[in-house]
């Protein structure tokens, strides 16, 4: 049995505005929010007609691609917090936020401003990613692991300034080492490395073994290599950034 040609036409509408987007968030990434909706629709493989018809100006469709963006975050940290360990599921989203969000100025200003963005689609999604920060946040210093004079205020704008620290260094292990500090400065003070404890080598934050991606705390092996990562999570991540 074929599709009615209606169904067919609102199939292709939704497969053509899907490609728009892919296209324009790359396209954004890198030639920043000037890039040219003409550019945008080469990138997508459709006419200029086809991007107008479903985002009639460039500022629709930047905010299309961020509140996308924005709620990808969100079931990110959905994922994150069901982790065991609410102090790994806190960083662990930092850092996947700060990874995606270097080089995206358009994306740290939507996570930051209270003006720029009135349109309710994009300030419910800004809402929703602080509320999943906050409640992420708020089990971490529940649990010991984050100090409790932070807020979320705080957290967004130390990982808005992480992400330009990143894409700023002209080594990316050495930018996602730097950023690594910086957060180290949320952990709560008895779980902050004193003194000579601290090992200044890459990827490596505490001289108790802590994962290289989220920085949770890894069960000693007796045998065999040290482990580097909590987990498969944060193993493909840190290839998928590597690669």
């Amino acid at each position: 049995m074929t599709a009615a040609p209606q169904d067919a036409g609102r199939a292709d509408a939704r497969r053509n505005r899907r490609k728009v987007l892919a296209a324009a968030s790359q396209a954004f990434d890198e030639h920043g929010p000037d890039v040219s909706l003409g550019v945008i629709a080469h990138q997508a493989g459709v006419g200029a007609g086809t991007v107008y018809r479903h985002f009639p100006s460039k500022e629709i469709l930047l905010e299309a691609v961020l509140v996308q963006q924005l709620d990808d975050l969100v079931e990110a940290a959905r994922q994150w917090a069901a982790r065991v360990d609410p102090a790994a599921a806190f960083f662990g989203f930092l850092l996947e936020v700060v990874d995606k969000s270097r080089g995206r100025k358009h994306a740290c200003d939507a996570l930051t401003t209270q003006t720029s963005w009135p349109r309710p689609s994009l300030a419910a999604s800004a809402r929703r990613f602080r509320q999943a920060l906050d409640e992420l946040l708020r089990a971490a210093q529940r649990a010991g692991g984050v100090r409790t004079d932070v807020s979320t205020d705080d957290v967004t704008a130390l990982t808005v300034g992480c992400a330009t620290i990143w894409a700023a260094h002209r080594d990316p292990n050495g930018g996602a080492r730097m950023v690594r500090l910086a957060l180290e400065s949320l952990r709560a003070p008895s779980n902050v490395t004193q003194g000579r404890g601290f090992r200044d080598t890459p990827g490596t934050l505490h001289a108790m073994p802590r994962c290289e991606e989220c920085g949770a705390r890894l069960e000693a092996r007796s045998t065999g290599r040290p482990a580097r990562y909590c987990g498969a999570t944060c193993r493909q991540r840190a290839h998928r950034r590597l690669s």
